[in-house]
């Protein structure tokens, strides 16, 4: 007998592979059995006729170290058939850490992924100091999905060098010594790999660029070297970027990542965005990832498959945010101050203003800035437009309204009583060309990431990816070529998963974990993000909600039905590859 039976269903094994008509047999929180008809006894039958049957989705890049001490659901991720997730990227976390450190530790977070603060000081159970006793607490928790993490850069040298290594100071060979250590010890005990973050655009709620930032390379080979010796693991990066027209640390980041994966004879895997200053800088490093292969070094350019940027709206960033008029009623709940918005006085006030000055926060200049690039502002809409045409720009639609492009920011901030969206596509969007994105997605090399769920609570809602891959990339695309349903799915399962060393997952297969989703695909919706004051203290964060998903299945329990948690906590920490 066994426990779930889904029938009926369009079979999508993640392998690539045609899809195929066939039945799924679980027990005992693995596939059993995978046939075209299953007519045994199950304690659970689940009609997936005229439905798509996945492997649960494996998310490589998140940010829940924090909220998975105080959360078992790990939304928004899990309600996107996330059964598996991965955090401690871009070298942020919270262990190893001193006590008394804990504070400086949750500012970093807030700096680099605008998680709120208040809410990880009020949310957070600490109790740990080493990496491992922080793997200690995750293992004694249950979730609705399994977790995976790896040991992050800057707490590590906060760790060993203190204000030094805050500041960014040059590491000793002794402190070189004793991270490497550290990072041994945890790869011992379980996490994935080590994180780090070279670009200056992170940094802390104090201004101070990340820790290890401008780590040398003594550094980076010697916590390198110790990550390969505790055993199976990757190297995870945001690597340093383009200097104005200048791609020189671009391009030393390429050769110092070969040199260390064909050394240590272990993967290394970093961010890759499409920058306006460089438009074709993406291309040189994917294709440096594929001539690696030849000198033994294993690179994976991580990449998103929408633009990646910031959402912009009265109730996250916007451009009137220091106009004098505008803080006056920036205490209003939100129904209140979009009434007095709307007022012709207190418009023609706000628009005529100059900005107040700043606090010195890292938010300051953002308002002004966001008053120079109307021509990058799109209006999302419900479903969400991830692809728009220039034509659909605040400033195009400014010209053709005859008016000024802040009046129309101004007028299309205050639909929806206040809860429009506007898209500020950042990267991966030059001159409107998403052909970019469907080539790195094609990439051999190339892993999907960057969803960030769990971080950027004001500014993006990123965890969807898989979602919109389903929906965009796979159904919904008409401003160019789609992409194959199979191949969607085996980017965000078997590809991911085997990148992370995690073989027992990823495709549906006899005798693989039973992590599925049921999916009615020809109904499967992207919702509009929308904002929530559901983290501790009150915090704020955007959730972008999905219909379609019929179940969701981790470990052989059904944890979502029709997008509905049930309960069921099945989900594990994941100590170390296999």
């Amino acid at each position: 007998m066994f426990d779930i039976v889904i029938k009926g269903g369009t079979l999508v094994d993640g392998t690539g592979a045609e899809a195929r008509r066939a039945d799924v047999g679980v027990k005992d929180g693995v596939v059993t059995e995978v046939a075209p008809s299953i007519e045994a006894d199950a304690a659970e039958t689940i009609d997936a006729a005229d439905q798509l049957v996945t492997p649960g989705f494996v998310d490589i890049h998140t940010h829940y170290d924090g909220q998975a001490t105080w959360d078992e659901t790990l939304d928004p991720s899990a309600g996107h058939g996330v059964t598996t997730l991965v955090m401690g990227n871009c070298g942020v976390g919270f262990a190893p850490v001193h006590p008394g450190q804990e504070d400086w530790l949750i500012q970093l977070m807030e700096g680099v992924e605008d998680i709120p603060g208040t809410a990880l000081a009020e949310g957070m159970t600490w109790g740990w100091e080493t990496f491992p006793e922080y793997l200690d607490t995750l293992d004694a928790r249950r979730f609705a999905v399994d977790i995976g993490t790896q040991i992050p850069h800057g707490a590590v040298r906060g760790y060993v060098m203190g204000e030094r290594g805050a500041r960014n100071e040059p590491a000793t060979p002794e402190d070189i010594a004793a991270m490497a250590d550290i990072v041994q010890e945890a790869v011992e005990a379980g996490a994935l790999g080590f994180s780090t973050s070279r670009t200056i655009a992170h940094r802390a709620i104090d201004g101070e660029p990340v820790p290890g930032t401008y780590a040398a390379e003594e550094e980076l080979f010697g916590i390198g070297r110790a990550m390969a010796r505790g055993g199976a693991s990757i190297f995870e990066l945001a690597p340093a970027g383009v200097d104005g027209l200048d791609l020189s640390p671009a391009a030393a980041e390429m050769s110092w990542m070969r040199r260390l994966s064909a050394e240590i004879e272990r993967p290394v895997t970093f961010i890759v965005l499409q920058v306006d200053l460089a438009p074709d800088l993406w291309k040189m490093q994917m294709e440096e990832s594929m001539t690696a292969l030849d000198e033994g070094a294993e690179i994976y350019p991580q990449i998103a498959n929408r633009p990646f940027g910031m959402l912009i709206g009265f109730q996250t960033h916007h451009p009137f945010a220091r106009r004098p008029s505008y803080l006056a009623l920036a205490g209003l709940p939100l129904d209140e101050r979009v009434r007095q918005l709307r007022e012709p006085k207190v418009r023609a006030a706000i628009l005529a203003e100059e900005d107040a000055p700043g606090d010195g926060s890292l938010w300051d200049g953002l308002p002004s800035f966001l008053r120079t690039i109307p021509q990058k502002l799109f209006v999302m809409g419900d479903p969400p437009e991830y692809e728009p045409t220039p034509d659909q720009s605040a400033a195009a639609l400014a010209e053709a309204a005859g008016v000024t492009s802040d009046e129309m920011v101004y007028d299309l901030l205050c639909e929806d009583e206040g809860r429009a969206l506007l898209m500020l596509p950042l990267f991966n969007y030059t001159h409107g060309n998403h052909d970019v994105l469907r080539e790195q997605m094609t990439h051999p090399r190339a892993a999907l990431g960057l969803g960030d769920g769990g971080a950027h609570c004001g500014m993006i809602c990123d965890a969807s990816l898989p979602t919109y891959g389903l929906t965009h990339w796979a159904r919904d695309r008409s401003r160019g070529p789609q992409l194959s349903l199979e191949s969607v799915v085996q980017m965000q399962t078997q590809r991911t998963a085997q990148l992370y060393g995690l073989g027992d997952r990823g495709t549906v297969e006899v005798g693989k974990r039973a992590d599925l989703n049921v999916i009615d695909h020809a109904a499967l919706t992207l919702r509009s993000p929308r904002l929530a004051h559901d983290l501790p203290g009150g915090g704020r964060r955007l959730l972008q909600e999905a219909s379609g998903y019929t179940a969701t299945v981790v470990a052989g329990a059904v944890t979502r039905r029709h997008g509905v948690d049930t309960g069921a906590r099945p989900g594990r920490l994941v100590r170390g590859q296999r």
